[in-house]
């Protein structure tokens, strides 16, 4: 595989979170605005290149007994670091995010990325992977809380929880109209399945078109061969 497909990979066909359907609850729980989510999937991204590359330089060494206990220490040390260092520098997203950086250390993701792949392959490919694989989550966690916070607050704002840069916020829906029920678990669900169901009907669009132009070749084929019959 090279590392332009092994890079993509984890952003369009093994998406973790919208194609293999890991690391739900975080993703649901953590989108209420965009913020939050670029804020989790900036830290869930850390740990995982950190315990990737990790894992992949310690392969060899890591018996096969006690490979699991190993890994899941691996990464509770980076969240651990991660999460110290989110404390000491970016506070309000600290306080937003909550317990769900602690519980970056069960996710399935970062746990299968390291028994899947780092664990057999070089540090450069382990490293690519999980670049894929954490650009991948962040972009489906903050294209969910695009949705939620545009409905469910009517605009977009940042500055709230990076408090390093200037507060702002476009109002696009008019006060009043918005859907509040975007900014509850409920409305997660609601997002969520929408856009898996958008993405079954494009896949299944895309399947049949393929279904269509195999049908058509091996008709095109086959008249080709009863017009080369008659000509004889």
């Amino acid at each position: 595989m090279t590392t332009k497909k092994n890079f993509l990979k984890g952003i369009i066909e093994e998406n973790p979170l919208l194609v293999s359907i890991l690391g739900t609850c975080p993703a649901l729980a953590t989108t209420k605005t965009i913020e939050a989510a670029i804020g989790m999937g900036l830290l869930f991204t850390i740990v995982l290149i950190c315990s990737s590359v990790l894992v992949s330089l310690l392969r060899k060494l890591i018996s096969e007994e006690i490979r699991t206990p190993a890994y899941i220490l691996i990464i509770a040390t980076f969240v651990t670091i991660v999460k110290m260092l989110t404390n000491a520098f970016i506070p309000d997203l600290y306080s937003t995010l909550g317990v769900f950086i602690s519980l970056i250390v069960v996710n399935c993701i970062v746990l299968g990325r390291a028994e899947a792949y780092a664990s057999k392959h070089g540090v450069f490919d382990s490293l690519i992977d999980a670049l894929g694989m954490g650009l991948g989550y962040t972009l489906a966690i903050v294209g969910i809380a695009f949705f939620r916070e545009l409905l469910g607050t009517g605009g977009l704002s940042i500055g709230k929880i990076f408090t390093f840069i200037p507060e702002a916020k476009l109002q696009i829906i008019p006060k009043g109209y918005e859907i509040s029920v975007f900014q509850n678990p409920a409305g997660a669900f609601i997002v969520f399945a929408i856009i898996l169901a958008v993405i079954a009907f494009i896949k299944n669009r895309k399947e049949e078109y393929k279904k269509a132009q195999d049908k058509l070749k091996k008709a095109q084929a086959k008249a080709a061969l009863s017009k080369e019959g008659e000509a004889k």
